[in-house]
């Protein structure tokens, strides 16, 4: 197995970026992947998120990509929302990680 990068793409003010590498770490176990590597990359201005692939705080990449397509990349520091099956959520759950990372594997 070859390790996967995650990182998620984050801003100070975010609530949920801390929560977000917890639940990338439970999703992992979840499916007994241990060969990740998580990494934090904080966003520091609206000029650094328009110039990286930050879609909304946090974004989590997997190898590069965003583990959730179609979410815009956007140039400001701002909260992402994601999907889930209790609506709209700060964070995704730990199933749809463990879901994107079977997928990417």
């Amino acid at each position: 197995m070859v390790n996967m990068r995650v990182e998620i793409l984050y801003f100070d003010g975010c609530p949920n970026w801390v929560a977000a590498a917890d639940r990338v770490r439970a999703a992992a176990a979840t499916i007994g992947r241990t060969d990740l590597d998580i990494g934090l990359w904080r966003i520091g201005s609206d000029a650094e998120a328009a110039a990286s692939p930050f879609a909304g705080s946090p974004t989590i990449l997997i190898d590069g990509t965003d583990a959730f397509d179609g979410a815009p990349q956007v140039d400001q520091l701002a909260c992402r929302l994601y999907r889930t099956k209790a609506g709209a959520a700060g964070l995704p759950t730990v199933d749809q990680l463990a879901d994107v990372l079977r997928a990417k594997a």
